[in-house]
């Protein structure tokens, strides 16, 4: 028995690979949620990527970099209020020279 193969237009290619560029699902995950092998998907991406500098989407490092992202903004909203604080103690400070 042969397989035949299955013919994808450039619309539909190119609605994949945007697809996996807005996903934090892997490469993997997506061809197969697509029912297309992940070889040629991975194909498709190289080939029609919108965003040439952007590296392929790959679900755990989109995962580490959310949280990498989460945490810094915790360490700034900790840094405001640490400034906050130090500011009221130079306003208190100061006043007691005086």
């Amino acid at each position: 028995m042969s397989e035949t193969r299955q013919r994808y237009n450039e619309t539909f290619k190119r609605e994949a690979v945007k697809y996996v560029q807005e996903q934090t699902k892997s490469l993997e995950e997506i061809a197969n949620e697509l029912n297309i092998n992940p070889g040629t998907l991975r194909n498709w991406v190289g080939k029609y990527r919108e965003f040439e500098n952007e590296p392929v989407n790959q679900g755990e490092t989109l995962r580490q970099q959310s949280q990498m992202i989460d945490e810094q903004q915790r360490e700034i909203e900790d840094l405001k209020e640490e400034i906050a604080i130090l500011k009221k103690a130079m306003h208190i400070f100061s006043k007691e020279r005086n």
